[in-house]
């Protein structure tokens, strides 16, 4: 993803959430996946998929176990 992709991006994910905390990392590497952050959390990656023309971003989020509330 090039950085003008990443900010359209991040603009929508900030409008969505509701949420101008969140932010994209340009990846290191070439075809590495987007970081997706808020403020210093880490929240998932962000993936470009093409496919017959057709473009879309999917963002994975990981939930561990132990970062759920006690019930």
């Amino acid at each position: 993803m090039n950085r003008q992709e990443i900010n359209q991006v991040q603009t929508y994910m900030q409008r969505v959430f509701g949420n101008d905390g969140i932010t994209l990392t340009v990846p290191k590497k070439p075809n590495d996946p987007v970081e997706v952050w808020l403020g210093k959390e880490f929240l998932g990656t962000l993936y470009k998929d093409t496919d017959e023309g057709e473009v879309s971003y999917d963002f994975n989020m990981t939930i561990l176990d132990v970062d759920l509330p006690s019930r």
